[in-house]
């Protein structure tokens, strides 16, 4: 039976740790400034994001203004509009504390509707938007990410997350070529086992098969410079995502990625209207999630164990069953 090498008092002191220690190293690391966020957007603003194209927002109404407004997925539209509201010199970014509720979200050991992340933005240059520029930043989230964890596993001996100490990068592409019979997910594990730790390049398009290793919506990040960072979960045997970030759309990579999910419809959003105009700054972004790294470098079973959610009764009792507590 599981049993988590912390007892829930060491977790909250080890959580703060995390939280503390990684935001620290990530604002050195990409010259980011902590800003404050929105919990919610205005609806038909576009500023909200529909992650994989299909999620509900939770909604209310003002009763004021008599206006929508809609609980946000994440941010990475709003930040882009904040970089250039703020006038943030090239090459520095903003980072916030990004909480959201995903509804539709499937509850399981993975993922919970109450989602917590760092959610940041950098400003770059037409230059910068190549995979040797992503790569760059990829490898300095993972810097952040390893002291992160050495800190937490010198005042936690009994922890050891054994992470590498570079991390490695691979197409989606190269993922389907070489294992043609296995599913998106399936080759995700064999690369984390592989590696240790890995960059998943180029999600969102199609792949040689028709199908797409997973869903992006076409309005944020360019299908072919982004990715997610993956870590080998010894805890869970499988592979672990850490984080979704990437450069972020041009006009012409917007353009031609609308036009292929038939979304051209989201031009008359403030948001596209503006980046089509050439008024918002080029830029690399993600969100990096809190609980997921804190139960990580934690080795937690379960997100329930280093977040406070709701949870469907069937989940409650098969944790128990098992030997894990949530919180």
């Amino acid at each position: 039976m599981y049993s988590s090498k912390l007892n829930e008092f060491d977790t909250q002191s080890a959580i703060a740790l995390v939280k503390e220690k990684f935001s620290s190293e990530l604002c050195k690391a990409l010259k980011l400034s902590r800003v404050s966020a929105p919990l919610f957007v205005k609806k038909g603003s576009g500023l909200n994001d529909d992650l994989n194209g299909v999620e509900r927002p939770v909604q209310f109404d003002i009763k004021e203004t008599g206006e929508i407004a809609e609980v946000v997925h994440s941010l990475a539209k709003w930040k882009r509009m904040a970089l250039m509201r703020y006038c943030f010199p090239v090459h520095t970014g903003l980072y916030t504390d990004m909480n959201a509720i995903r509804r539709d979200e499937i509850c399981d050991n993975l993922h919970s509707i109450y989602v917590d992340q760092w959610d940041w933005e950098k400003i770059i240059t037409a230059k910068d938007r190549n995979t040797d520029y992503l790569k760059e930043t990829v490898r300095s989230i993972y810097g952040a990410i390893l002291i992160t964890a050495k800190a937490v596993e010198e005042k936690y001996p009994v922890l050891d997350c054994s992470l590498p100490d570079d991390i490695a990068f691979v197409s989606t592409y190269e993922l389907e070529e070489k294992y043609p019979k296995l599913t998106p997910k399936e080759r995700e594990n064999v690369a984390a086992k592989e590696y240790g730790a890995v960059f998943v390049m180029q999600i969102g398009g199609r792949l040689k098969n028709g199908e797409k290793h997973d869903g992006r919506a076409p309005d944020y990040d360019d299908w072919k410079l982004n990715g997610d960072i993956l870590v080998y979960n010894r805890v869970l045997d499988s592979a672990f995502g850490l984080s979704s970030m990437g450069i972020r759309v041009d006009r012409d990579s917007l353009l031609s990625q609308l036009k292929a999910e038939n979304a051209e419809d989201r031009l008359k959003y403030e948001f596209h209207k503006l980046l089509v105009s050439g008024a918002l700054p080029l830029t690399v972004g993600g969100g990096i999630g809190q609980s997921r790294l804190c139960m990580f470098l934690l080795q937690k079973a379960h997100i329930g164990e280093v977040q406070v959610s709701i949870w469907p009764e069937k989940e409650i009792k098969k944790c128990k069953s098992v030997g894990i507590r949530l919180l």
